[in-house]
């Protein structure tokens, strides 16, 4: 008898040892997995930091490229410009000659100069159709209602044969360079009678 009690006592107490070992063991399982949240919490919040920064070069990254479209279309419509309006300058200056050419037809009037006049009048439609070809076109302005866009009063005269604020005579011509005015026609511009003639019936 007293040999099992000597075998209980020993039992007993390896007992209490896998007691004191599992609860050792538990206990550092614990720390462990609480050492791994905090980790998780940490990788949780770099991980929300770099998509933040993530996002943020994404945002600069589609500022910047609008930037460069706007910029890009911004060149391309400046170069386009300059090379459509490029022989403007060049064309203005030929105008006056042009001025010249009609003037002189203007007074050859005698019969005995007439081949030349022929001359001189071949030059200037050749002339003109080389400036047509360029994209110069006259602005009609004599019969037109005046138009600030295309027209430029000198003067007024009044002709109850024609309607108010008509063109009636054109005393330097209009070109227009492609779909933009380059010069004005210098106009005639007839009187706005109907309120001429108001005033006077109110006074």
């Amino acid at each position: 008898m007293k040999f099992k009690k000597e075998n209980n006592g020993q039992d007993q107490e390896n007992i209490n040892k896998e007691e004191q070992q599992k609860q050792i063991t538990d206990s550092a399982e614990d720390e462990n997995i609480e050492v791994l949240r905090n980790e998780i919490e940490i990788s949780k919040s770099k991980l929300q930091q770099l998509e933040k920064e993530v996002q943020d070069y994404k945002d600069k990254l589609l500022r910047k490229a609008a930037e460069f479209e706007n910029y890009k279309r911004r060149t391309q419509d400046d170069q386009l410009s300059l090379l459509k309006y490029a022989a403007e300058s060049f064309i203005v200056k030929l105008l006056p000659v042009v001025d010249d050419f009609e003037r002189s037809l203007a007074h050859i009037e005698s019969s005995n100069i007439e081949a030349l006049r022929q001359g001189i009048k071949l030059i200037y439609d050749k002339f003109i159709k080389v400036l047509e070809e360029q994209g110069v076109k006259r602005i009609e302005s004599t019969g037109q209602h005046f138009d600030v866009n295309f027209h430029e009063a000198l003067m007024q005269r009044l002709d109850k044969s024609a309607l108010p604020m008509t063109v009636l005579d054109e005393l330097e011509k209009g070109y227009m360079y492609k779909d933009k005015v380059i010069r004005h026609s210098k106009v005639i511009v007839n009187e706005d009678y109907n309120i001429s003639e108001k005033n006077t019936e109110e006074k």
